[in-house]
């Protein structure tokens, strides 16, 4: 037997076996670029609980009209078909509250974690370029909202700026940015001697061009994970500060439902802490741990890529 015709049979097993280089090489981006192969069950399951919420909240927005503050039955009925967790004490339906009361729960959770991780990834990314003065500034500032307790600073600001969805917003992302900037300023301490970078600043590029083009693409799935738990922080604010009275009294929030809930006298003397406290409970529960579970999946992801 001829060595071409060795050669010609071991490329057909590996065509037939194994594949050839080329081949794996070709579909390895595609593996790659499946985004729920990186994901675990628990993953795979928080995934599906929050786009079970917003699919509620986009639901009350569309279909459900003014069901949220209009009362639709008597006082505090007790679950029926007509109202699938009853009634509060002014007649309106829980349910109608609670898909109302997802989407401004994940409003606020979007709105403090793109606010907390644009803002420190920023920061994050001028100390680390910079140096000096501008690093020991910022990382001064991280240290001090490290050491100072988030709650009794966000009751202060709350109570100062006023109960405004708007104002919860501000201050969750104002006390949240620490993170994002000291994963920022890491890896960019780590890319500023790169051959690359130190080009495009020997050819005149700014730190706002290094920083769209080279900087902010390698940080976007580290900061990605860190925004992904602020979600589930900045949820678990609102309703704390809400229910506090500290948010905004006309808004349908999970933390306000739990605020005129507990402050209906001998409510756990009674059935209605049943279908008036416990689902806002249960929402906010499985909202904060679905973040938690994807968010840890895609750390998991990232440090395999790295």
């Amino acid at each position: 037997m001829s060595s071409q015709e060795v050669s010609l049979r071991r490329r057909r097993f590996a065509l037939r076996f194994g594949g050839s280089t080329a081949e794996k090489k070709r579909s390895a981006p595609f593996r790659a670029h499946r985004p729920l192969s990186a994901l675990s069950l628990c993953g795979k399951a928080g995934l599906a609980v929050l786009l079970f919420i917003l699919a509620t909240g986009v639901f009350s927005l569309l279909f459900m009209g003014d069901a949220h503050r209009v009362p639709s039955g008597d006082s505090l009925e007790s679950p029926s078909l007509r109202h699938i967790l009853g009634t509060d004490d002014l007649g309106i339906d829980i349910a109608a509250q609670l898909c109302r009361g997802a989407m401004v729960s994940v409003l606020v959770g979007l709105g403090a974690a793109v606010l907390a991780g644009a803002g420190g990834s920023a920061l994050g990314m001028l100390a680390g370029y910079a140096g000096g003065w501008p690093d020991r500034l910022i990382s001064g500032l991280c240290d001090v909202l490290t050491a100072i307790p988030q709650l009794p600073l966000m009751i202060v600001l709350g109570a100062f700026l006023g109960p405004s969805v708007r104002n919860i917003v501000f201050v969750v992302a104002l006390l949240s940015w620490v993170g994002p900037a000291r994963i920022a300023r890491a890896k960019t301490l780590s890319m500023r001697r790169e051959k690359f970078i130190v080009a495009a600043a020997c050819y005149g590029a700014s730190f706002s061009h290094i920083a769209a083009k080279h900087l902010a693409p390698a940080l976007a799935p580290l900061v990605a994970a860190s925004v992904l738990r602020i979600i589930g922080h900045a949820v678990v604010a609102e309703a704390g500060l809400t229910f506090l009275g500290l948010g905004d009294p006309t808004s349908k929030s999970w933390g306000m439902i739990l605020n005129r809930s507990m402050s209906f006298g001998g409510i756990y003397f009674t059935d209605f802490w049943k279908w008036w406290v416990l689902p806002p409970l249960v929402a906010l529960t499985m909202l904060v741990v679905s973040t938690a579970f994807i968010a840890r999946d895609l750390e998991k992801f990232v440090n395999r890529k790295l």
